[in-house]
């Protein structure tokens, strides 16, 4: 029913950028059933801010697939699930970018989990990953890399199901959409 994404890129603008890495965890509104997680080789080169952040250098994607050689993992992998992502929008944008170089259409439904949070869990300080994680107790491992940041959305997400009431019917948050 959920896709839970993170992807990690060469910057912030999806019309210059491209995905360097993607994590992916399938959700059943219940726990994972299944994930994917991939470095991309952007063909481009990562400017020197992103790895400092991330930790992912030219040297680690040199060898990793492209992005058009992924894309039919993750549309299978997306298919008939809500696009789920903290700052949904960023994530999803560059989904759509790189589907659009490659003569297709990326259309999802999608759910963000910053404006969910905000909704369900008011009164933080930041609904940023990081800090509303630490608020909340949970775990990142691997800050800035896909992977980490997906599970720890994936931690989140399940906090915000069990949050409302609505929720406990795992097909009720798929009417739930925020952009």
């Amino acid at each position: 029913m959920f896709a839970i994404i993170d992807i990690e890129t060469t910057g912030q603008s999806y019309k210059f950028g491209k995905i360097t890495e993607v994590a992916l965890y399938q959700h059943n509104g219940q726990e994972v059933t299944s994930s994917y997680s991939t470095l991309i080789n952007p063909e481009i080169d990562i400017p020197y801010f992103i790895t400092e952040l991330t930790g992912i250098n030219n040297e680690m994607v040199k060898n990793a697939p492209k992005f058009y050689e992924v894309a039919k993992t993750l549309v299978e992998m997306t298919q008939g699930r809500t696009f789920v992502a903290h700052n949904a929008n960023f994530d999803y944008k560059f989904m759509q970018e790189e589907y659009n170089k490659l003569g297709f259409n990326y259309d999802r439904k999608t759910m963000c989990t910053v404006k969910l949070a905000r909704k369900l869990l008011p009164g933080h300080n930041s609904y940023s990953l990081g800090k509303i994680c630490s608020d909340l107790g949970i775990e990142i491992n691997g800050r800035h890399r896909a992977a980490g940041d997906a599970l720890a959305t994936v931690k989140l997400f399940e906090i915000l199901l069990k949050q409302n009431e609505s929720f406990q019917n795992p097909k009720a948050i798929n009417n739930y959409r925020l952009f």
